[in-house]
């Protein structure tokens, strides 16, 4: 999930970061970065509410970020 670690580095969060504030581990995050493992839809929602996007936009299948309320 490319747009995960874009999220992330524009903040400047650290992958221990991001995952402490979501009580995940580190190497989570880093596998859901590189695509070694996929996000189910109850970290998905956490992802894009942390960073106050859409999902969609997290999966990549739009390039507006703002929710859509």
């Amino acid at each position: 999930m490319q747009r995960l670690k874009e999220l992330r580095t524009k903040r400047h969060i650290s992958q221990v970061e991001l995952a402490m504030d979501l009580n995940m581990n580190q190497n989570s995050i880093s596998r859901y970065e590189t695509g070694e493992r996929e996000a189910d839809y109850e970290t998905l929602i956490a992802f894009a509410d942390y960073f106050g996007v859409s999902v969609d936009y997290l999966l990549g299948r739009t390039d507006n970020p703002n929710v859509v309320k």
